[in-house]
This record gives C-alpha cells, structure tokens and sequence, in this order.
C-alpha cells in the first residue's frame, strides 16, 4: 500500500496565484514519487482578517455562528484554486471542505475542538488516486450540524488530526519561515534554526508565544504520535522536525526564547476564603477564557484581604471582565491591556541548577523588571512591561549562546554544551 502523506500549507504560502502554483507542484511531485496525498489549506493571505474587518462594518458584535459561517469561505477558495492548478498539471484532485472530510467539533463557535475524524471521503477519494485537498480551519458539530471554526491556527490541528486518522506518521508544515528557531528572527537576527525538537518543548514554546505552530495541533501530534516537519514553502531545505522526546539526540540546557503579549486582570481586596478562586476561574472557564500565568498574594492585613493576578490573551480581556464583574469578590477588577511575557524553554532544564538563576541576573542587570514569573520542569516565563520585550528576548538569547553561531558537542560526561565557533 502506498505511503500516505498530509501536507499543510500556511496562508502565505498560498497568497498570490504564483504560491498556489508552488504549493501544487510539490503536491504533484509527492504523488509523482508514489504516495497518497492530503493536503490541508489555509486561508489566502490577509483573507480572513479581511473577512473579519466585513463582518465588524456590518455589526459591532457579529454573532459567533454567522462568524463561522464566513470565516469557513476563506479555505474552501484556497483549496478550489489549488485543485483547478493541480488539474492543469495533468493530475486528479477534489477539494472537501471540513464537513465534507468528516471533520465533527465541539459547538464551541470559532474555537471548536475537534472530537473525531471521520474522514470516509478523504479515502473515497485516495482511494480513486485522487489528491485531497480539505478546507483547514474548520468542521461541523456534532450536536447542531452547524458550521464551525477552530481559532488561529486551527488548519495546523485540522492537518495533524487527518494524518491520525489517516494513520499517516509524518505531517509537514509548510509556512513562510525555515522551522522552529531559537528566537523570533525579526527581534534576534542570529536566532538558530532548531533540527529537531521534542513535543513537550514545542509545547511550551507554542504555549509561551512561538506562533510557528498551534498549540492544539503539537498536544494533538503528541498524544497521536505524529510526527511534524516544520519546513520552509520557498525552498526544499530540511525543516524542524518535531517528535518524541526519546528520539531526540539532544537535551541543551535551554533550546529557545519565547515571547508573548497578553493581558492582565488583578482582583483586589479578594476575600480570603475558600471557594473564591473558584468561582472566579469557574466562571472565566465557562466564558471560553484561557488563563495564562497567576500570582495571587497571602494576606497579611487584618483584614484579611489579597489580590489576584493572571494574565489571558489580549482579545479575551473583555470577556473577562465582563464574567468577573458580577460576581463581586473582591473590591475592583484592574487591567493592564498589553503586557510582555519572555520564556525560556529546554528539557535539559530538569537536570541543570541555576537556569533561574541566570534568567533573573540578565534582566536585573538590563534594568528590566520582573512583574510575574511563572515555572514547569523545562520552562521558565516572567511577565515584564511590553516595551521591554525585544532587549529581554535578546539579552537572555545571548546569555545562554543560543545564536546561530553556537553549536553544540558532547563533552565527556555524555552532557551536551554549547560551542561558540570563531
């Protein structure tokens, strides 16, 4: 039986009429080498940013399933036109949209999750040598049959999701960078391409701000174990290659930095009793509202009151508030509409002391203040003022020679380190 293979290309990548013709011709010549191909399109360009601004000339609260409904428009045109170019190159190809590949949702309009794939089309029609082309971004619920979008992103986990049921084990990214680097290329111009990555470091760098890949489609590879090429749609250099930890052949003390802007809620005068923290995430968990970091005080007055902080993404901030604000636990609801997150993350962290340490020494010699800090086993992310993002992402880069020039050997304890070449 033939290879399958499940290609993704990105919004840029299908912008112009050229980058369709690019993306079908590596489409065509990985069916020419004998696989089957699925492949999973993004939206053209600015397309769905366009297609919001029309929706807020019309409405000032544009209803969230008529949202989905013209949000969906922007991936069926991608895959329509790029099946039509594969047609002019002698080859058969279908476009599906996501209902039509049997990807079932949640009802959670424009950030639905997908519950299975059921994807008996997408086999008709491999199974008819055709090249699939599916509609990324979106499915139908499984309750109200309704059209439904995924969030940003979303045809990063559509791909993935395909390639599970399809039993497929690779998934490639095509996107307009080279892969996965060490730090945002446009902040840390010497940022290093990464070879390879493991799920949970991309995890927690997609958590932390990398936007290279959805966090829901590295957690989705991971639990299908499906392994993702992160690659450039511009050239045929080899890419990142994002999969299970114990195929990796290094553990660096610290792989990336990432950053981040959010928003930060603080609810002061919190009664200091129990069930308060409770009701206050219950109630932003059934508004939809991811939370982030959160620091929350002990109370030492004696009155016994404290303060809650925690941070959401910046286009969840009204919803926030809005759910908190009649529930009075605490004597005012605070906000800071943009603040910076700067991580840092590596699974060598678990067995090196003193990351912390260095992490907390640059800033405090670079004047930057550390306003939050949050901790897992192989992250470390500090909220600091916004304007002071792009000197923290570079000073902790250099701290730790993370630059394209540093590469890394094996010294005798079998421990990795890195190498600064001249």
């Amino acid at each position: 039986m033939a290879e399958t293979i499940v290609m993704k290309f990105g919004g840029t990548s299908v912008a112009a009429p050229e980058d369709i013709k690019r993306a079908a011709r590596r489409i065509v010549d990985a069916r020419e080498l004998g696989k089957q191909v699925v492949a999973v399109l993004s939206a053209r360009g600015k397309t769905t940013d366009d297609l919001v601004a029309q929706a807020f000339e019309i409405s000032e609260r544009p209803l969230a399933r008529e949202m989905d409904m013209l949000l969906s428009t922007g991936e069926r045109i991608s895959c329509a036109l790029c099946a039509m170019a594969i047609h002019d190159m002698g080859h058969n190809a279908i476009s599906l949209t996501g209902s039509q590949a049997g990807i079932v949702t949640d009802s959670s309009h424009t950030r639905a999750r997908i519950i299975e794939v059921r994807g008996d089309r997408i086999r008709e029609g491999l199974g008819a040598d055709r090249i699939v082309l599916v509609a990324g971004f979106q499915g139908v619920s499984g309750d109200s049959r309704d059209v439904t979008t995924l969030g940003r992103g979303g045809s990063d986990t559509t791909a993935i999701a395909i390639a599970a049921a399809l039993g497929a084990d690779l998934c490639e990214i095509y996107t307009d960078v080279a892969g996965v680097f060490s730090a945002d290329p446009r902040i840390v111009p010497g940022a290093r391409k990464l070879p390879h990555l493991s799920f949970d470091e991309m995890l927690e760098m997609s958590s932390s701000g990398a936007g290279v890949l959805q966090l829901r489609a590295v957690e989705y590879a991971r639990n299908h174990a499906i392994r993702i090429h992160c690659r450039s749609s511009f050239d045929d250099h080899p890419g990142t290659l994002v999969l299970a930890e114990d195929e990796t052949m290094e553990r660096p003390m610290v792989t990336a930095v990432t950053h981040a802007y959010e928003a930060r809620v603080t609810l002061t005068g919190l009664r200091d009793e129990p069930g308060v923290a409770g009701r206050v995430f219950g109630a932003l968990a059934d508004a939809n509202v991811n939370v982030d970091m959160i620091i929350q005080n002990e109370p030492v007055s004696v009155d016994q009151k404290a303060d809650l902080s925690f941070t959401v993404a910046s286009e969840d901030l009204g919803a926030a508030t809005d759910v908190l604000a009649p529930l009075e636990v605490g004597e005012a609801i605070e906000t800071d509409p943009r603040v910076g997150k700067v991580s840092i993350v590596g699974a060598g962290m678990r067995s090196h002391p003193g990351v912390a340490a260095r992490v907390f020494s640059t800033l405090g010699e670079n004047q930057i203040n550390i306003e939050m800090i949050s901790t897992s086993p192989i992250k470390i992310s500090c909220v600091i003022a916004a304007g002071q993002v792009p000197d923290a992402v570079r000073v902790i880069h250099e701290a730790f020679d993370l630059g394209a020039e540093a590469v890394r050997e094996e010294d005798p304890s079998g421990e990795h380190r890195p190498r600064v070449t001249s």
